[in-house]
């Protein structure tokens, strides 16, 4: 189990700016499936969501903080795999309802951009032959609270699934 240095549930301004955002999944699933929380889900929400999913009744849920959803119950997270890196910094992940995982985006920067080219984190792990959709609001909030540069979504997440290539597998070991 990954360590982490702090136990910040602190919700970063840019995850309280895309809270704001009411995403439109449309009639034919043309939009993004993501529903944003207004905060992070509690240490004890985390841990019991993390057990329920793998089976595994020995982990807790630390090295996640959970800050969305989509519409069949999968959630998006804050990985902290980064010891010592701000919250900001780590990876978003994305763990659905039907076990489907991945990376979506390797810092909550590169996430807003994922947001704007029309992407939310269960699109950019179930659907990798999606176009992109660019959005003007999220654009602009990217544009606002963004560190990295504009990349397409694409990039991003092929570059997210590289760096942390055994993410799944290793979500698959801890399953009972």
């Amino acid at each position: 189990m990954i360590e982490t240095t702090t136990d910040d549930r602190h919700f970063p301004p840019a995850l309280a700016a895309v809270a704001g955002v009411a995403f439109d999944y449309g009639e034919e699933g043309e939009g993004i499936d993501f529903e944003p929380y207004e905060g992070f889900d509690s240490a004890e929400e985390t841990t019991d969501w993390l057990r329920q999913w793998t089976g595994n009744q020995d982990l807790d849920g630390d090295a996640y903080r959970v800050f969305g959803q989509d519409g069949a119950g999968g959630l998006a997270a804050l990985w902290h795999v980064r010891p010592g890196r701000p919250l900001a910094e780590q990876p978003v992940a994305f763990m659905g309802s039907e076990g489907e995982c991945g990376v979506v985006a390797g810092n909550l920067s590169d996430f807003l951009w994922v947001l704007a080219d029309g992407f939310g984190p269960a699109e950019a792990v179930r659907d990798e032959g999606r176009e992109p959709r660019p959005d003007a609001a999220l654009t602009a909030l990217a544009e606002q609270h963004a560190t990295t540069p504009r990349r397409p979504a694409r990039d991003i997440i092929t570059e997210a699934r590289t760096e942390f290539a055994t993410f799944a597998a290793d979500l698959d070991d801890l399953c009972r």
